[in-house]
């Protein structure tokens, strides 16, 4: 485990780091041009992302950037 102190301003500059690249995310699985196994990869990244968004921002802010579990079409 690798620890690491930041100060304040170093903490807002992650924040904003981390928002902007979980944004292009949220943006690009949009995209239906982009294959599907791609966009498992860059699933994959954004939960990452965001668990370090998680340690670092406030739960109104986690909130805002929390993804739904897509809903399974029940058969019948």
């Amino acid at each position: 485990m690798i620890g690491m102190l930041l100060n304040q301003k170093e903490v807002k500059e992650m924040e904003y780091l981390i928002k902007r690249e979980m944004d292009e995310i949220l943006f690009d699985l949009k995209d239906d041009r982009i294959d599907h196994i791609v966009k498992g990869a860059m699933e994959e990244r954004y939960k990452i992302l965001f668990s370090l968004f998680q340690r670092i921002a406030s739960s109104s802010d986690c909130l805002k950037y929390m993804r739904s579990r897509p809903r399974r079409e029940q058969k019948g």
